[in-house]
C-alpha cells in the first residue's frame, strides 16, 4: 500500500510537463484563493484560473503526430499552446470586468466571525459586517456590563445618566458623556420593568416597586404587587404597574412625600406585561393574548380586545390608533369605530414573533416604527405605510427601546448589551 503522503499531493497537483500524462485529471481552483484569503502554502489547489478547452494541435510538417493535449494548472503562458481563456469565465464568479472587484450579494446575516474581529473575507464576505441596514441610524456606542437580559432603560429629565435594569438583579448607572458605569445598585430580585417621569425613577421587582428621585435623593418602596412586576406607565397622576396578578394605582401624595396605593385592576386571566396610556385610557396588554382598555378616570375596564391568538407583548398609542405586537407574528393597528369602541383596521404580518415597538420619528420628522423581533432584529417602518426603512441586529432579541433626546434612542437586548443609536441626519426617507 502506498503510504507517501508526497505522492498524493503529487496526483492532485497533476503530473509535471516532464512525467507520464496518462493519469492527468480535471483540477480545481483554490476556493479560498479566489475569496482572497487562502493562507496555505504549498495549496494543493490551483492559485488561477482554468484555461479553456485545448485545441488539437499539428506539430511541424514531417512528424506526422499530434500534439498531446496541455495539463491543466501549472503555467500562466499559454503561447504556442494554442489556448485562449474564456473571457467570459471570470463572470460567473461575481467579478467585474475592470479592477478585478467582487460583487457580492450579501446575506442578510451578521458575519459571526466580523463580531470576533477575524473575518478575512474582507468586503467579499456575504455575510453582513455590520449591525444595520440602510441609512437611516448609525451605532454611538455599546454599553457592555449587564449578565443578563435587558428589561428596562430610564433616562430621567434633567439628568446626565442613563439607567438600566436586568433580570441579573441590578440597575446600573452610565454617564451620558464618558459612556462609562458610573455605578451599581444591586437588588434581592430580578428588575421587570423600569420607568422615568420627570426626576423620578420606578424600577419593577418581585413584589416591590421601588422608587427614587434622582434631585431630591428620596427612595421609597412601594409594596402591594404579587410577584413580577412586568410594567410600569404614568397617568392621570397615579403610577400604574402590570404584575402577574393584574394591575396597581398609586396617587403621589405632596403632603406625606409618598405614593399611596389606589385600587387593584382585576380581569387578566394571566401576567400583565405591557401597558401604555393614550386618550384618557389605559391599555393593559397580558400573557392571556388579550388587550384591556380601562377608563383612568373610574379604572373600570371598557372593552376587552382578543383578536391576537399569543402574548401581547406591546402596546403603543400613535395618533388616534392603538399599536399592538404578539408572539402570534402580528402587528394590529385599532381605531375606534362609529359606537366608540375599538376594532383592528390593519394587521401587519411579520414572519417571527414581535417582541416590543417603539414609536419616534426620523430626522424630517416623519413617524417610524422600531419594531423588535425574536429573530434577533429590529425592523423600522414608515409611519403609515409600515414600508421598510432598515434593519437592526443584535446578539440576542432586543426586550427594550427607550428614545431619548435630539434623535437618540437605546436599546437592550436579552444577552444584556445596552446599545446607543442616533437616527441619521442624512438619511432619506426612503430605501
Amino acid at each position: 500500500m502506498e503510504m507517501d503522503g508526497s505522492k498524493r499531493v503529487f496526483q492532485r497537483l497533476g503530473p509535471s510537463s516532464q512525467g507520464d500524462t496518462s493519469n492527468n485529471k480535471q483540477q480545481k481552483v483554490c476556493f479560498h484563493w479566489r475569496a482572497g484569503r487562502c493562507n496555505r502554502f504549498p495549496c494543493p489547489f490551483l492559485h488561477r484560473e482554468l484555461p479553456g478547452p485545448p485545441q488539437q494541435q499539428q506539430h511541424a510538417a514531417g512528424n506526422g503526430m499530434s500534439s498531446s493535449k496541455r495539463p491543466h494548472g501549472f503555467s500562466d503562458d499559454n503561447r504556442g499552446s494554442g489556448m485562449r481563456r474564456n473571457p467570459n469565465f471570470n463572470n460567473t464568479w461575481g467579478r467585474t470586468a475592470a479592477g478585478g472587484g467582487a460583487v457580492v450579494r450579501k446575506t442578510e446575516k451578521v458575519c459571526n466571525y466580523w463580531v470576533k474581529g477575524n473575518c478575512t473575507y474582507g468586503n467579499t464576505c456575504r455575510y453582513l459586517h455590520s449591525w444595520t441596514t440602510g441609512d437611516c441610524f448609525t451605532l454611538l456606542t455599546t454599553l457592555e456590563g449587564h449578565q443578563k437580559v435587558v428589561t428596562g432603560i430610564a433616562l430621567p429629565s434633567g439628568s446626565d445618566k442613563l439607567y438600566s435594569g436586568s433580570t441579573d438583579k441590578s440597575v446600573r448607572v452610565w454617564d451620558c458623556q464618558s459612556g462609562q458605569c458610573a455605578g451599581v445598585v444591586n437588588f434581592d430580585g430580578e428588575v421587570g420593568s423600569m420607568l422615568s417621569e420627570g426626576p423620578w425613577i420606578f424600577v419593577g421587582l418581585t413584589n416591590l416597586v421601588k422608587a427614587w428621585n434622582t434631585q431630591t435623593g428620596t427612595d421609597l418602596s412601594l409594596n402591594g404587587p404579587v410577584g413580577q412586576v412586568y410594567a410600569l406607565v404614568v397617568g392621570n397622576d397615579m403610577l400604574l404597574a402590570g404584575t402577574e396578578d393584574g394591575i396597581l394605582a398609586w396617587k403621589y401624595n405632596g403632603s406625606t412625600n409618598n405614593f399611596d396605593p389606589i385600587k387593584a385592576l382585576t380581569g387578566h386571566s394571566h401576567h400583565v406585561v405591557s401597558l401604555v396610556v393614550g386618550a384618557n385610557r389605559l391599555y393593559s396588554g397580558s400573557m392571556d393574548n388579550s388587550i384591556r382598555v380601562w377608563n383612568l378616570e373610574t379604572l373600570e375596564c371598557l372593552q376587552i380586545l382578543t383578536d391576537h391568538t399569543s402574548v401581547v407583548m406591546s402596546v403603543l398609542c400613535w395618533d388616534q390608533f392603538l399599536l399592538s405586537c404578539s408572539l402570534d407574528k402580528t402587528i394590529k393597528v385599532w381605531a375606534a369605530n362609529d359606537s366608540g369602541n375599538l376594532e383592528v383596521t390593519y394587521t401587519h404580518q411579520e414572519d417571527c414573533g414581535v417582541l416590543t415597538l417603539c414609536g419616534m420619528h426620523d430626522s424630517e420628522a416623519k413617524p417610524v416604527l422600531l419594531c423588535s423581533r425574536n429573530d434577533n432584529t429590529i425592523r423600522v417602518y414608515d409611519l403609515p405605510s409600515f414600508s421598510e426603512r432598515g434593519k437592526i441586529f443584535s446578539k440576542e432579541g432586543v426586550r427594550r427601546i427607550e428614545i431619548g433626546p435630539a434623535g437618540l434612542f437605546f436599546t437592550g437586548d436579552e444577552s444584556g448589551q445596552v446599545r446607543v443609536w442616533k437616527w441619521s441626519t442624512e438619511s432619506s426617507s426612503t430605501s
